[in-house]
């Protein structure tokens, strides 16, 4: 038998759904952030996030098999992914992640990812901050 996956171990796909809600919830008011999502209601982007973690963290494979390979940067490359964009983003998700009370050591591996994920995404530098 092999080793839980992350996706098993923080309680599979209801987890993943409260992370991602929670996340929305603070994203539906940032003024930042919302205009980055063209639809009206953030229930597509919601679905498209959580299928994409669930995915990563060795849930079912629905994210690749309805979109393809997650191309995260070609994605998000019509966006404004600057620093501020950054910190609001990992603000949310910061809320989300905590929400959740997950052991530590799950809680922290799932915020590493989180945070690389949040610098990698930055497609717009602002000259006053060093790069990451």
């Amino acid at each position: 038998m092999s080793a839980p996956t992350f996706y098993d171990a923080v309680g599979g796909e209801p987890t993943f759904r409260r992370l991602v809600d929670k996340f929305y919830e603070g994203v539906a008011e940032d003024p930042l952030l919302k205009p980055m999502y063209p639809e009206e209601d953030l229930g597509p982007a919601a679905d498209r996030l959580t299928l994409f973690l669930m995915q990563y963290w060795g849930g079912p494979s629905t994210y690749s098999e309805s979109r393809g390979h997650p191309r995260l940067r070609m994605r998000h490359a019509p966006f404004v992914v600057d620093a501020a964009a950054r910190d609001a983003w990992l603000l949310h998700m910061r809320v989300a992640v905590d929400s959740l009370e997950l052991p530590e050591q799950l809680r922290t591996q799932l915020w590493e990812y989180l945070e690389r994920a949040a610098y990698f995404m930055v497609n717009r530098l602002d000259p006053a901050e060093p790069t990451p």
